[in-house]
């Protein structure tokens, strides 16, 4: 946990340093007033959706590259070609354009999708997934993981983060600017002094942690929603013995944070550190098909 707010606060440190070095460079070069809130509005848009859009328009890229997944173009064998019949069927039953299927090679049972595009997406499976589960099972992961591209989940995280980013940067500053204000006695100038630059340090790291929780939030929503998706595409009672399968294996996912979210097994958590997880729980995803039923 410790590691991940350092991290948290480094990131926020960095886009902070590089926000205002920008800022400044088009102050000096075009005249623009800095404590204008529109002008504000817009620079933190460019910020806070930019690196969201980037991320998901590479999402696909950076999958493959960093789960070292493998292709399938031409089966080389009954397991493969089943995995791409399937998916090609489940996406033709969902309305979307036919992703590419995956394998990467990992020990735990997880499979993910990704794209900005519905129908241009990625869906991988785990070699531990294939290992461990038999075709009904996997088969409703895979209705699960198709769904989430049909829903156009990817595209809605994206799109969710960069309006929190832009809120954060916004917002923070905002505070900053009356703080700062308020200590140098309502001085002139567009520089802001040391409360400026402490105060938005702190709030982009404080409200920042609160965008965080909100996108979690709507994660755990789109994980029901997925699993809804996947009991229509597959069969409830396939849906609940693949999600009881993982529940029985369920381990520390190994997938890259930049894809951690949207695999179909998250990490466990309770109390407050829930708050910050992207997947709820296996027995509430359980309970809420059987409820359902």
């Amino acid at each position: 946990m410790f590691k991940r707010v350092a991290l948290f606060l480094a990131t926020n440190l960095a886009v902070l340093v590089l926000l205002g070095i920008v800022m400044s460079v088009l102050q000096n070069f075009f005249g623009i007033r800095l404590g204008n809130q529109g002008q504000l509005l817009v620079m933190a848009a460019i910020f806070g959706f930019g690196g969201s859009i980037i991320s998901l328009l590479m999402s696909k890229w950076i999958a493959k590259r960093s789960t070292g997944a493998h292709v399938i173009e031409q089966p080389r064998n009954e397991a493969e070609q089943w995995l791409l019949t399937t998916v090609h069927r489940q996406a033709e039953r969902a309305g979307i354009g036919k992703p590419e299927v995956a394998i990467y090679d990992a020990p735990e049972i997880n499979a993910f999708a990704t794209g900005a595009n519905r129908n241009n997406a990625l869906v991988a499976v785990s070699t531990g997934l294939l290992r461990a589960m038999n075709r009904d099972e996997a088969e409703a992961v895979l209705g699960h993981e198709v769904s989430h591209v049909a829903n156009g989940d990817m595209v809605t995280m994206a799109l969710i983060q960069g309006v929190l980013n832009t809120f954060v940067i916004v917002l923070s500053r905002v505070v900053g600017r009356v703080i700062d204000g308020f200590l140098s006695g309502n001085r002139e100038g567009s520089g802001g002094g040391i409360g400026y630059f402490v105060t938005v340090m702190v709030l982009d790291v404080v409200f920042g942690l609160f965008a965080s929780m909100i996108a979690m939030a709507f994660s755990r929503y789109r994980e029901f929603r997925a699993d809804a998706g996947g009991a229509n595409l597959a069969g409830r009672d396939k849906m609940i013995a693949a999600l009881r399968r993982l529940a029985q294996n369920h381990g520390q996912s190994t997938l890259p944070g930049q894809i951690q979210a949207f695999g179909i097994s998250g990490a466990v958590g309770h109390g407050l550190r829930r708050l910050m997880l992207s997947h709820p729980p296996l027995e509430e995803r359980i309970a809420a098909l059987q409820r359902a039923a």
